[in-house]
Formats: structure tokens, C-alpha cells, sequence
């Protein structure tokens, strides 16, 4: 099958008890990184609720955005149904090597109708023209229901089209359920982390690709450039990174998919 072929979408809402631990970490020498790295890699073998791991480091910033305050790696594992104690104790609680410091580390929880993969992912090495998006979006509180309503009924299905598409690699939007551990000097914030993998050479942002994506869709397509255009009201997009993917073990999400 090639690139540009169609691809079965495998997609996780939130029945399937998909938990992510989150770490935003400062990496300051390359045995640090290593170090990082043997531990993710090792991450599905911790715990019989661990689906694995993957680890990114920082590029640049997406199309102007502001640089991100200190973070040079960001690490997601992932859980089935439960984020267990010993993970926490390990991951959160326990002195990190000298040439790591944690910044930030919290819990995700899938958005609605908004976690897509491709039945066929094994990460995104046979894609190079693609480098992995994250978007750290502040939705205000009293718009959270507001926000999740947009995901669900707009954002969530155009984005599950082009994962079908094969125009973005994976479309996983998580929302913090709860900031375990944050750097007293650290002072960024968010409550939204979304995990795409894009080409920046031809992406022209998500609002046209969205509408792209749901114009076979009259239910949809009538309304989702209005959605769109009243998301700034909802919320702020802080940081939008560009990353390299340095580990990817994390095929087993498909086994989670209805």
C-alpha cells in the first residue's frame, strides 16, 4: 500500500480507559538522553497495563509560535484502564539522573471522538517527510463542555479523515485530567496536549485541513468553519512544536480501538 492510499482508522474514545502520563522533561547531556530513552524502551515490560511508551525531542516552534520554556524532551506512556501507583512512585516521585530534570508531568485522558491511529502504525520511521506536532492548548474552564463539544461533533471526525487520508500520521488530542508534579520555576501552562504528525513543508494549519477533511460531510461541512473560527474565543494555543520521534513503541493503542 502506498502513501497515498486510504487507511483503515483505528480510533479510541473514552470507554477504552486510555490513561497517559505525560512528563516534560530538560535534558542536559546526551547520557541523559540515553538514559530517557532505555527507559521508555523498556516501558512495556514495567507493568501488565502498560501499552508503551514514546519519547520526542524539541526542533523548533510551529510557524512563529512562542519557544518553549525550558523543555528540550517530552515523554508519553501509556496505560490501559489505570495509572498504577509503582509508575507514578518511579516516574514522578524518584530523583531523576543528574543530566534529567523534570519540568512537568501529568495525566492525560483521550478527548471525545479526537485519539485516531492507522490500523497499520508502528510509528512514523517510514514517513520522514513527517515530523511529530504537539499543540499545547489553555481552553478556560468555563468552556471545557463548549470545547469537548467542538471536538467531538467537528474537530475529532475531520481529523479521524485525514488520518484515513494518510495527509497526517496519527490525530491524538488529550486533555489534562491532572498536573502531578510541576517545577516551582517553571511557569507555563496548559490543559491540552495534541499529538500529530504532519509535514510543515505543506501543512497549512488545521483549520483549512479540517474543513478539507468534512466537505464530503453536509451534516458537518456547513458549520465547521464557524466552529473553528470561535475556537480563539475558547481557548489559546500557547506552544505548537515540531519534534523528532527518538521512540515509538506504542502499536499496542491498537489493540484499545473499537
Amino acid at each position: 500500500m502506498s502513501h497515498s492510499d486510504p487507511v483503515a482508522v483505528a480510533s479510541i474514545d473514552s470507554s477504552a480507559r486510555l490513561v497517559v502520563l505525560a512528563r516534560s522533561i530538560r535534558v542536559t547531556e546526551s547520557a541523559g538522553e540515553s538514559a530517557l530513552l532505555d527507559g521508555a524502551a523498556e516501558a512495556a515490560g514495567e507493568c501488565e497495563t502498560c501499552l508503551g511508551a514514546a519519547v520526542y525531542r524539541h526542533r523548533r516552534s510551529y510557524d512563529g509560535a512562542a519557544e518553549p520554556p525550558g523543555w528540550t524532551h517530552v515523554e508519553f506512556r501509556y496505560f490501559r484502564d489505570l495509572l498504577p501507583a509503582t509508575a507514578v512512585e518511579a516516574l514522578v516521585s524518584e530523583p531523576m539522573v543528574p543530566a534529567l530534570r523534570l519540568l512537568r508531568a501529568e495525566v492525560l485522558l483521550t478527548s471525545p471522538e479526537s485519539f485516531h491511529l492507522p490500523g497499520d502504525w508502528r510509528g512514523s520511521a517510514q514517513r520522514p517527510e513527517l515530523q511529530a506536532s504537539l499543540e499545547y492548548i489553555q481552553v478556560k474552564q468555563v468552556q471545557l463542555a463548549r470545547y469537548r463539544e467542538v471536538m467531538r461533533d467537528y474537530c475529532g471526525p475531520a481529523a479521524r479523515n485525514l488520518v484515513r487520508a494518510r495527509r497526517v500520521g496519527t490525530f491524538r488530542a488529550m486533555e489534562t485530567a491532572a498536573v502531578l508534579y510541576q517545577d516551582p520555576d517553571f511557569h507555563a501552562d496548559w490543559n491540552q496536549i495534541h499529538l500529530c504528525e504532519l509535514n510543515p513543508d505543506t501543512f497549512e494549519g488545521f483549520g483549512p485541513a479540517f474543513t478539507s477533511a468534512l466537505r464530503d460531510d453536509p451534516l458537518r461541512s456547513a458549520t465547521i468553519a464557524e466552529s473553528f473560527a470561535g475556537l480563539p474565543a475558547i481557548r489559546s494555543l500557547p506552544y505548537w512544536t515540531l519534534n523528532a520521534p527518538l521512540v515509538e513503541d506504542d502499536s499496542a493503542l491498537l489493540g484499545l480501538a473499537g
